[in-house]
């Protein structure tokens, strides 16, 4: 067995850098830790953390590649944030234009949540705790 004690954190490749920067750190209120451009690969890498943990890689990498990103597709299925209130967070969102669902309610746990998108339509979810 690994003993493996959490995740360390989540890499990201963005399409708009700096577009994805604003909504990481300006929105959803993640800070910067470090930022870095690797000038061999012509490429950002942005380090961010919120509360204090390392939690988000985002990454420029130009001309990659579009992937699917709809919640049922193969690979990641998409990121969960953790909030004190769902609800709250569905009019800041959509107080930045940022189109959210309605509340749904997770029939196992009988938690409130919700989905959006990134700036490049990664699914991103709120999940009451």
């Amino acid at each position: 067995m690994l003993n493996i004690s959490s995740i360390h954190h989540v890499a990201i490749i963005a399409g708009d850098y700096e577009k994805s920067k604003q909504f990481y750190t300006n929105v959803l209120g993640f800070r910067i830790i470090n930022e870095t451009y690797r000038k061999e690969r012509d490429s950002y890498k942005l380090d961010l953390e919120i509360n204090g943990k390392y939690q988000i890689e985002l990454f420029s990498f130009p001309g990659s590649k579009e992937r699917n990103s709809f919640p049922e597709s193969k690979g990641l299925r998409h990121l969960a944030f953790a909030v004190h209130d769902v609800e709250k967070s569905i009019q800041f969102l959509r107080s930045k234009n940022i189109e959210a669902q309605d509340v749904r309610v997770d029939e196992i746990t009988g938690k409130k949540f919700t989905f959006f998108y990134d700036p490049d339509k990664q699914p991103l979810e709120l999940y009451e705790i």
